[in-house]
């Protein structure tokens, strides 16, 4: 009787007591509640969005973003068509770092009124946009290239589980 009545105890206390994480796998940090980036991505068709915001000086972050949303949009192989790196830029956007976007064939630019962007998000993160078109998952780039790295496999990680349940995109 023990051996069938102990593992019921045991996960009972389990789920009580919190001695677990509840099936959170997500390596990025949830937005709560999304942001709706519909007034920006509406004529675009649905994909999954890598997305950045490009500030008005782009320092060693914004150089690091911008090589993280390459790398990760490259590594998806096969799944690529399905995703899109996107940059934001506005008339206030740095002119040099629009200039070095050219290294970057892959990545794409989308130029807004930066009234527009102001209220939505800020430019020192990297976004996970879904295919409705709702920012939902972001990651904080630092000035240092290896953390800028390791944040890129934990895009990587994401966004591949991402397309891989999502149907759509």
């Amino acid at each position: 009787i023990a051996v069938f009545v102990l593992p019921v105890i045991m996960a009972k206390l389990a789920l009580e007591n919190d001695w677990f994480n509840k099936a959170a796998t997500n390596k990025g940090h949830l937005l709560s509640p999304t942001v709706s980036m519909a007034a920006l991505l509406d004529t675009k068709p649905p994909k999954w969005r890598l997305m950045y915001i490009m500030p008005s000086q782009c320092n060693a972050v914004c150089e690091n973003a911008l090589f993280s949303i390459n790398q990760v949009w490259l590594a998806l192989g096969k799944e690529s068509d399905r995703a899109q790196a996107l940059v934001i830029t506005t008339e206030k956007s740095d002119k040099t770092a629009l200039r070095a976007l050219a290294d970057y064939p892959n990545v794409e630019m989308l130029n807004v009124a930066s009234t527009v962007v102001k209220d939505l998000l800020t430019s020192d993160s990297v976004y996970v946009v879904d295919t409705q078109n709702n920012a939902m998952l972001f990651y904080q780039i630092n000035q240092s290239r290896d953390s800028a790295v390791m944040e890129s496999r934990n895009m990587l990680a994401d966004i591949r589980k991402l397309l891989k349940l999502s149907r759509i995109g």
